[in-house]
């Protein structure tokens, strides 16, 4: 309780400018919470999958390869899929349709991350202007009083100041922070596709040689 009620009692001193960087907090956690559960989802073992498509396309079954994707579905395996299921066309063909799933599919992993830069820089910023705003209430609150108020009067204002310079560089930095780990885990995910795409229509290249030869 005492922590809470430090951190009430900073919000309280913080003035007007807590409110907009609390807005952006909010925003900044359901943004991460949601990318993040979405991401989760999005991840497959690479390796595994590879293993997998790689033993059923050697044996001919490209069914049983579309039943490896369909039965584990995330963007990577979708994308994969659309592929197979034009195995008997050409390599450019198969390509092409990897490419179209991938153009559904990869916007949907990169969806509102990169909001989380805007957000950090808007907290940060928004905790300057709360801190600007404070010292002017502070240095002009002092004119023309008694002496004996200066004190209370200066202090109110530089409290106001530096409690929201404090909470808008925490949030900035938190928004920032979650940017860039949301952004690899993206990243990796995307890597991921190319590579097994690739992979895939070697595979499928080699199998048809096989069949040919």
């Amino acid at each position: 309780m005492t922590v809470l009620k430090l951190l009430a009692d900073a919000f309280h001193d913080g003035g007007w400018g807590m409110w907009p960087i609390l807005f952006v907090l909010m925003l900044t956690i359901s943004i991460v919470v949601e990318r993040a559960v979405f991401l989760r989802k999005a991840v497959i073992d690479k390796e595994k999958l590879l293993s997998l498509l790689r033993s059923q396309i050697s044996a001919g079954n490209i069914q049983g390869a579309i039943k490896v994707c369909s039965g584990n579905s995330t963007p990577l395996t979708r994308i994969i899929q659309s592929g197979l299921m034009r195995a008997n066309r050409s390599d450019e063909e198969i390509g092409a349709a990897m490419e179209e799933a991938a153009l559904r599919e990869l916007p949907a992993l990169e969806k509102r991350t990169g909001y989380l830069a805007m957000l950090g820089n808007l907290a940060t910023l928004t905790g300057l202007l709360g801190t600007i705003t404070g010292l002017i209430r502070a240095f002009a609150g002092v004119a023309g009083v008694d002496p004996s108020q200066k004190a209370t009067l200066l202090s109110g204002g530089i409290a106001e100041a530096m409690n929201c310079t404090a909470f808008g560089l925490g949030t900035g930095i938190l928004g920032l922070a979650a940017f860039a780990w949301l952004n690899g885990r993206t990243q990796a995910v995307i890597d991921d596709v190319a590579e097994v795409k690739k992979s895939v229509v070697n595979l499928l290249m080699t199998a048809k040689a096989a069949l040919r030869g």
